[in-house]
């Protein structure tokens, strides 16, 4: 067990390097500031961003430090399937870069969950509004706060977690406050480079030290390597992968404000397009780079005591000093990328399906206001509560498993009514009450009176398919036509063609299409290499 800073090797050079990361986040948040005044610039960065920025922002927010621990400490104890969160990322974003995007771009949305209120009523916006509003912060922000909070206690040991939490609250909630979404994502630039290069220095390091890659595959058995696990797998089972992994990941990252917030900042449709492509593109490698470290850990400290400590085992073992300070503050990067990320879309969330609709005689200005001050509160709150964790472990662990049984109402509402013109407003009403009850009630059977023991990837497609069906019967039953304001959130086939005819006369370079089918093919390659 580590217990102080000398035990971890760390100098004053790699702290120095740690520092000056904190200082230039700032510096930029401050910077940012000066370059905004409206709501518009605040949230969505004046909706100008360009596709390499979005990209990797995309890959910064999604990669956070409870990542980064839970993507080693999972290889190390059950093997890299894990891994099939990573590639079917690239799957969803080629299906959103094809359905979804040009529909959202194109009606000049702020959130997601105004898209549900334009394509069904305000009941369903304000509902996902106050769902996403409390996973984001209860369990995205909060989660991040802890865990990073005790990678730094490891190296200042006398500070208590919540002076841990506050300090990394306080530094991310500057440069969101001051900056706004530009802020975020031009940090975030910068986080996913410092984060990628931190990995692959901790992979080159590892591997050397295990032996090389034939060492490994000779050592490891077999069954940690692969991707493909039985039905009755307790980590990622085959059923679940195409079911419950593809389901959860749309939510995450197709109608989750604070995924979707970075691409509605978009220059243009080519850039949506380019960027989602793009993070599709970067989340392949993490086999590589952040999944395998775990793998090689099995030969290199087998005793470890609990899997989480494997990535900064990984870190504080194997790096000299400079570099240890670097891929450290490439892993405080990932941390205040996801806590930016979840801060700045639950202020959008508040200002916009909130704010704005009860005092509509706001100005620009004055709702970037409000979101800066919104921000400040959550920040708060976060702080408040990420301590607690430590306390109530077990209650964490539901809140990280609630997702499959919260949003599955939600997924029918997008999923559903995008692809059928019949889904009406009467029907997502029913869907979001029955659905909320249905998802309650098999949560309770399911995680705390142990009626049965349905793994939480069979429950979210179990749920979708009711509440699907919910939306389809209760919309039949009633006599209300959809408006043609609200059938412009559905996919229109006419529109596609109309798009073929455009596109052949693209460079192929430029032709997202083609981009989509290579990515697709790369990702099946790796797939089909660790099947």
């Amino acid at each position: 067990m580590i217990e102080s800073t000398a035990d971890l090797g760390l100098n004053g050079i790699d702290l120095t390097i740690v520092g000056v990361y904190f200082v230039a986040t700032i510096a930029i948040g401050l910077y940012l500031s000066r370059k905004h005044d409206n709501a518009e610039d605040y949230f969505l960065a004046g909706r100008a961003m360009l596709w390499p920025f979005i990209g990797l922002s995309l890959f910064a927010s999604n990669i956070s430090s409870t990542t980064l621990i839970g993507l080693a400490g999972d290889a190390y104890s059950s093997g890299i399937a894990v891994y099939n969160y990573e590639w079917m990322a690239a799957v969803i974003l080629v299906f959103f870069a094809v359905f979804f995007l040009p529909v959202i771009l194109r009606t000049g949305l702020y959130t997601m969950p105004e898209m549900l209120e334009r394509r069904f009523d305000y009941r369903a916006r304000r509902y996902f509004s106050v769902l996403t509003i409390f996973l984001n912060i209860v369990v995205d922000t909060a989660g991040s706060l802890y865990a990073g909070a005790l990678v730094l206690k490891l190296i200042f040991p006398d500070f208590p977690i919540w002076q841990m939490v506050a300090l990394l609250a306080i530094v991310a909630g500057i440069y969101t406050i001051s900056g706004g979404l530009a802020a975020v994502m031009y940090t975030d630039t910068i986080q996913a480079v410092l984060l990628v290069v931190g990995s692959v220095v901790i992979t080159i390091f590892a591997l050397d030290k295990a032996g090389g890659w034939e060492n490994v595959l000779a050592q490891v058995s077999a069954d940690k390597l692969s991707l493909v696990r039985p039905a009755d797998d307790p980590g990622v089972p085959w059923p679940g992968l195409v079911t419950g992994v593809a389901l959860l990941g749309f939510y995450f990252w197709c109608t989750n404000q604070f995924m979707v917030q970075r691409v509605l900042s978009a220059k243009n449709l080519d850039h949506g397009r380019w960027s989602v492509l793009f993070a599709g593109l970067l989340k392949l490698p993490v086999l590589f780079i952040m999944v395998l470290p775990g793998t090689f850990a099995i030969l290199l400290y087998p005793d470890l005591p609990r899997a989480d400590l494997v990535y900064p085992t990984l870190m504080f073992d194997l790096l000299p000093v400079g570099l240890l300070g670097l891929v450290l503050a490439g892993f405080i990067a990932a941390l205040m990328s996801q806590i930016d990320s979840t801060l700045n879309s639950a202020s959008t969330l508040i200002t916009m399906d909130f704010v704005k609709p009860l005092r509509p005689s706001l100005t620009a200005h004055q709702l970037m206001r409000v979101g800066q001050v919104v921000t400040f509160i959550f920040m708060v709150l976060a702080v408040a509560w990420a301590p607690q964790i430590e306390n109530f472990g077990s209650l964490f662990k539901y809140l990280q498993k609630i997702l499959s049984y919260a949003v599955p109402p939600v997924l029918a509402l997008f999923l559903v009514g995008f692809f059928w013109r019949g889904a009406n407003a009467h029907g997502a009403i029913a869907t979001l009450v029955l659905g909320t009850l249905a998802g309650i009630g098999l949560f309770l059977a399911n995680e705390v009176w142990d009626l049965f023991n349905l793994h939480f990837l069979y429950v979210a497609p179990t749920l979708f398919v009711f509440c699907a069906l919910v939306l389809v019967v209760a919309s039949k039953l009633s006599s209300e036509v959809p408006t043609d304001s609200a059938l412009v959130f559905t996919w229109n086939p006419a529109s596609f063609a109309e798009e073929t005819r455009e596109l052949q006369g693209q460079p192929v370079w430029k032709n997202y299409r083609v981009l989509s089918v290579l990515l697709l093919a790369l990702t099946a390659g790796i797939v089909g290499a660790f099947w």
